[in-house]
């Protein structure tokens, strides 16, 4: 049984976080190096690694990017552009649903600004293939947002990655990674600016090194790896779920591909299909070996169902029950929730709309997806121009800062006093 049926009294009530401690304890040399040394540090890294060759540069002019866009297969190019316009359009929704605003308070008012920062790096992982959807991912959202100086870096580039940046409005790119790429974008080296926020999927290492970072600069969360959890009844194609675990499972050696489901036949077809769709696959090695970090849950009731896919918190979560609308209502922790069978989780990734840049290991209790919203600073901000009508106000501040025993800020408040 790949799959294995696991009791409900083995889930742990929550997933760990997924920061390696090894893997922090190996980066941090390398980050407080190309901290002190600048390009120099990055550039020997980028090397011993093999994201660029000896003597080429860090970074790809953008003259480069386009050169990418106009020399890969069209039917790509318009693809690209495509999903980027999808990406786009769910963004800039996104925008439009905040505004600045301003309230009545005693003798003035008082409200906020939105603004962007100012630079932001986009990490797109280049491991085993190129991941062009997730430069479009973060790039797009970030130009949306408006900010000015968009950044992607992602190492050993392939020309329809070069080309996602070029379509994404990109205005420059690094041809390096790990630790070293995060570290060069936290700081500054060379040509590469620090940059105000480091979004964007990698490796264990990337998200040790994010963590490291994180208060020098923004990050966007600290992912682990990529999780679907199923939640299915008796009327679910077994062929269906079995391709979307698989789907997941083809990502790394240590995805999570989850199964809840009211049915305990489903589960057995389920693992029949997978063993079948397995032999035609040519990531099973991958997949097959995530299959092993994952499960299968056989629950009495869908509402237990749901209880279970809230203490999981996935990344992505899959209603495929009969009223799935309705299911899913009753689902409050997850990255991305798809609803009903015709909703599979790779459509998300591949540009319907919503981000795919998700948070993993439970932390969806706290947090959501990449959005607009990560690249915006809302900014409080209080005028007073009526000091009669602010007196209510002084004097609340002023009893307040004696009852913390603050002296000078009772008296800052008193000489607003009429």
């Amino acid at each position: 049984m790949l799959l294995q049926k696991i009791e409900k009294s083995e889930i742990g009530a929550r997933n760990a976080l997924a920061v390696d401690a090894e893997a922090e304890n190996t980066v941090r040399g390398i980050i407080n190096d190309v901290c002190k040394r600048g390009i120099d540090a990055l550039y020997e890294y980028s090397v011993k690694f093999g994201d660029i060759e000896k003597g080429a540069s860090v970074v790809i002019p953008k003259e480069q990017l386009k050169e990418a866009a106009h020399q890969i297969p069209k039917e790509d190019a318009a693809l690209l552009k495509r999903t980027a316009a999808r990406i786009e359009t769910f963004a800039r929704a996104q925008l439009n649903s905040v505004h600045e605003l301003a309230v009545p308070i005693p003798g003035g008012k008082a409200g906020h600004k939105i603004a962007p920062v100012e630079r932001a790096c986009c990490y797109a992982p280049g491991g085993r293939f190129p991941l062009p959807s997730s430069v479009l991912m973060t790039a797009v959202t970030a130009k949306v947002a408006g900010v000015s100086e968009v950044w992607v870096t992602s190492p050993k580039p392939v020309p329809v990655t070069l080309a996602a940046a070029y379509y994404a409005g990109a205005d420059g790119f690094a041809a390096v990674g790990g630790a070293q790429a995060v570290a060069a974008f936290a700081y500054g080296a060379g040509d590469i600016p620090a940059c105000d926020i480091i979004v964007g999927p990698g490796n264990k290492y990337v998200t040790a090194a994010k963590k490291l970072v994180s208060g020098h600069v923004a990050i966007d969360m600290l992912a682990g790896p990529s999780e679907l959890t199923v939640l299915a009844d008796a009327s679910a194609d077994a062929a269906v779920i079995a391709a979307d675990l698989l789907a997941q499972a083809e990502h790394d050696v240590v995805a999570v591909p989850i199964l809840v489901t009211t049915s305990d036949d489903l589960i057995d077809r389920v693992n029949i299909e997978l063993e079948s769709q397995l032999e035609v696959l040519s990531t099973a090695e991958t997949a097959t070996e995530s299959l092993k970090n994952g499960f299968a849950i056989h629950v009495d009731s869908i509402d237990e169902g749901t209880s279970i896919c809230n203490r999981l918190g996935p990344e992505h979560l899959e209603i495929l029950t009969a009223d799935a609308a309705t299911v899913a209502k009753k689902c409050t922790n997850y990255g991305g929730l798809f609803i009903g069978q015709g909703t599979a989780e790779v459509l998300g990734d591949y540009g319907a709309g919503p981000n795919h840049t998700l948070p993993t290991g439970g932390t969806s209790r706290y947090t959501g997806g990449l959005s607009v919203f990560d690249f915006l600073r809302i900014r409080t901000w209080i005028e007073i121009t009526n000091k009669d009508a602010a007196q209510p106000l002084v004097e609340d501040a002023a009893r307040l800062a004696q009852l913390e025993g603050l002296e000078g800020h009772m008296k800052s408040a008193l000489k607003r006093k009429k």
